[in-house]
């Protein structure tokens, strides 16, 4: 976790990291009697990178991080993390990975934040000091220095969630698994866990980010997995998935010489009638309408409209589709 940090998990198990995927995940399929819970499901993740793991509830989320995480055996697919083989891993393997999971109840509330963390990390195997020496480290970098000593149960729902991190990098892993993290926090509860992640991943750790805040994603994740009904929807960079909807909306500045500003987007929305749903709006500059086009209508063909009616278009502003458009439109597109 710092320069000065006992042994990286990775060298201990013997593994060298360099050049390796964090996660190499093929084919991966399970059912739970007739539901399919994944379904030809692949991932990758590289070291040092924030990958998001979207999907909403029942998509199959959690039956892959614990997958991942060795809890629950695929019935096909392989995995290998490091590049090692996951159905025949090392024995101390689980040292390669930390895990923040969504609702944790499993701190002992009447022991403080930093006994807590001792006692994790003699259930890894550490001896005492060494898990006294990992504990004070990982108490510091979650910044809960001054409430080491409080019992867990007088910690707020945030700093529970800081004491999660802390215990998910304990053994300074090279892999993370995070599921729903930031689901129930509140705006600055969550930017604080995303940036001790995102603190993790630029030093080299692999960060795989299970959430339905589909919105947390942008400036946070590198690259995004959607799962829907058990299956893979899209993979790729964020920018990627912001694109994979094509863009129909734009933010036009009108002027008519012989209309009311006032009522120039109410022309407007009688002119460009089948082409474009037109919705209007004005402040003291001018006025501004937003228009989605048709399928099939060209911007050309919208402006054109205008100008031949004598609207004057002075300015014109591509309205990209944002996280949650892209991801529900993905998500729709899978329906039947």
């Amino acid at each position: 976790m710092t320069a000065a940090a006992p042994e990286r998990a990775d060298r201990a198990v013997g593994i060298d990291p360099d050049g390796l995927l964090a996660i190499d995940a093929r084919s991966l399929s399970r059912g739970f009697g007739d539901v399919r819970a994944l379904d030809d499901v692949s991932l990758r993740v590289e070291r040092g990178e924030i990958h998001a793991l979207l999907g909403p509830n029942g998509a199959g989320k959690t039956t892959l991080l614990r997958i991942l995480s060795g809890l629950v055996e695929p019935e096909s697919g392989e995995v290998q993390v490091l590049g090692v083989p996951w159905n025949d891993p090392p024995r101390d393997a689980k040292h390669l990975f930390g895990l923040v999971p969504s609702g944790d109840r499993s701190f002992y509330l009447r022991l403080s934040g930093v006994e807590n963390l001792i006692f994790f990390g003699r259930l890894y195997g550490l001896r005492l000091a060494e898990a006294r020496a990992r504990a004070d480290q990982a108490i510091r970098a979650v910044d809960l220095e001054e409430a080491r000593g409080r019992r867990v149960g007088t910690y707020s729902h945030g700093m529970q969630k800081r004491l999660s991190v802390a215990r998910g990098l304990l053994m300074d892993p090279p892999l993370l698994f995070v599921d729903e993290a930031t689901h129930d926090l509140d705006p600055e509860g969550a930017r604080r866990i995303r940036a001790l992640v995102t603190d993790a991943a630029s030093r080299g750790v692999g960060v795989l980010w299970a959430t339905q805040r589909i919105e947390e994603i942008r400036g946070f994740a590198q690259r995004v997995t959607v799962l829907h009904q058990g299956k893979v929807r899209f993979a790729g960079s964020v920018p990627e998935f912001l694109a994979a909807v094509p863009a129909q909306r734009f933010l036009l500045q009108l002027r008519a010489d012989d209309v009311d500003r006032r009522t120039v987007s109410e022309r407007a929305k009688t002119i460009l009638e089948g082409l474009a749903v037109v919705a209007g709006g004005q402040d003291n500059r001018g006025e501004h309408t937003l228009i989605a086009l048709r399928d099939g209508v060209t911007l050309g063909r919208a402006v054109g409209a205008l100008l031949d009616a004598k609207i004057d278009v002075l300015a014109c502003r591509e309205e990209r589709s944002e996280v949650e458009e892209a991801f529900m439109q993905l998500i729709a597109e899978a329906d039947p």
